[in-house]
């Protein structure tokens, strides 16, 4: 007799033997790869904001969960420790902020450290190890600031940074690969991202290169007496213009969006791309910051308002100083001192497919009274009464200094 299983139990069958094979797999590579007797840092290298990965690349068979270690300077007695000291620490990227500390930030998946929206306070020493404090492997993390990032448009004749070269050192940009194209059908824009890196033969050797005495300007491998001059190189990304053709299923959507244009000026209600929209609410004068749903800064991400394209060489963070409306180097969209005007359909762009609209409405605040509950009133009342305290405590020394000084002052002569 012939037995069937259903098909809810072959496809569990099929996920635990791949769990196996995955957990074999993982076991393998720690047992080809034996652990350093003396303890290595290798570098590496990212832009803030950027999310990156850290496996721990070995450590003994009978250690079944790791923790992972941070501390900002060699040697130094304060350390973080980034664990549930169970090695299973999974967090849902999606309530991540930027502004939350490296604890709120990591997570721990197969013996790997993962640090989401990574900040320049997050450059250090991570180490992989056990709550017994044996650690097995290390790295060097260097997270370059985009504050003053040097950007270079290509297409208005601008140029990337010179090498730099000194008697004992070098320093230089290397860059990533060209991303895709921002857009389809359309003009777009391509990025290029580059980090600073340094070449010397007086690099500390406890640090650990993919190229021999080559490693990036913020790693604690650089020497003391060179950093000065490692302050005036920063990191850069380059810009240029593109035009790819989108994919099939593309083209009529692409088609009907031209279409549209010419349909809306005649008055009609324009054709809106079947993409997920999100609503949003401002009051005239706030402030509005909005991303790109599952973008990383490392992604190709455009945005549109209505019909306008929102070109990084106009709308880019630093173009103009007076600039309120602007797009960052994390792929943000920021809206500063939000105006009335500023309402209408925002479109974002992701690896070159269009991938969400944000539909906005600006309103002024209406007027209402004002009560003793509200926090506006409840702080200018304590303003006022510490004031009122403080000018009282003052009023009172200089009665009672004087009062003193007449009191114990010489005696009038006669």
């Amino acid at each position: 007799m012939e037995m069937r299983l259903p098909g809810a139990a072959v496809l569990l069958c099929m996920v635990g033997v791949l769990h196996a094979f995955a957990i074999e797999d993982k076991g393998d590579v720690f047992s080809r790869m034996a652990c350093p007797a003396f303890l290595m840092f290798d570098n590496a290298a990212y832009l803030a904001d950027m999310t990156f990965e850290l496996p721990c690349n070995c450590k003994p068979k009978e250690v079944s969960s790791v923790v992972w270690y941070f501390q900002k300077n060699m040697g130094s007695h304060k350390t973080t420790v980034l664990t549930d000291f169970a090695g299973t620490v999974v967090i849902d990227s999606q309530h991540i902020n930027v502004s939350s500390n490296i604890l709120k930030r990591f997570s721990i998946r197969m013996f790997s450290l993962i640090v989401f929206q990574a900040q320049v306070t997050d450059s250090g020493h991570y180490l992989c190890g056990t709550k017994k404090g044996d650690f097995f492997y290390g790295y060097d993390v260097d997270v370059q600031p985009t504050k003053h990032i040097t950007v270079a448009f290509l297409d208005s004749g601008q140029h990337v940074q010179d090498n730099f070269r000194e008697k004992l050192f070098s320093f230089f940009t290397t860059f990533w690969d060209w991303s895709r194209c921002d857009r389809c059908g359309v003009r777009g824009e391509q990025r290029r991202i580059g980090l600073c890196y340094v070449r010397s033969g007086q690099l500390h050797p406890r640090y650990r290169t993919a190229i021999p005495n080559v490693t990036s300007c913020g790693s604690r491998a650089v020497p003391p007496r060179f950093q000065c001059a490692v302050r005036l190189r920063r990191p850069e990304v380059a810009i240029r213009s593109c035009l790819t053709p989108c994919l099939k299923e593309e083209v009529s959507k692409e088609g009907m969006q031209s279409i549209s244009n010419v349909i809306s000026k005649l008055g009609e209600k324009p054709w809106l791309p079947h993409i997920p929209t999100q609503f949003h609410k401002q009051i005239v004068g706030s402030g509005l910051v909005i991303a790109c749903p599952g973008a990383r800064p490392e992604h190709a991400v455009a945005w549109d308002k209505d019909s306008v394209r929102l070109y990084r060489s106009r709308y880019l963070i630093g173009v103009n100083k007076s600039m309120r409306v602007f797009i960052d180097h994390g792929n943000h969209l920021h809206i500063q001192r939000v105006q009335v005007s500023d309402g209408g359909i925002y479109y974002c762009w992701h690896e070159g497919k269009m991938v969400a609209s944000f539909r906005l409405s600006v309103f002024h605040q209406k007027q209402r009274k004002r009560t003793l509950s509200d926090p506006e009133t409840i702080f200018a009342i304590k303003a006022i009464s510490l004031s009122y305290i403080l000018i009282s405590i003052v009023f009172v020394i200089i009665h009672v200094c004087r009062h003193c000084q007449r009191a114990f002052g010489s005696p009038a002569r006669t």
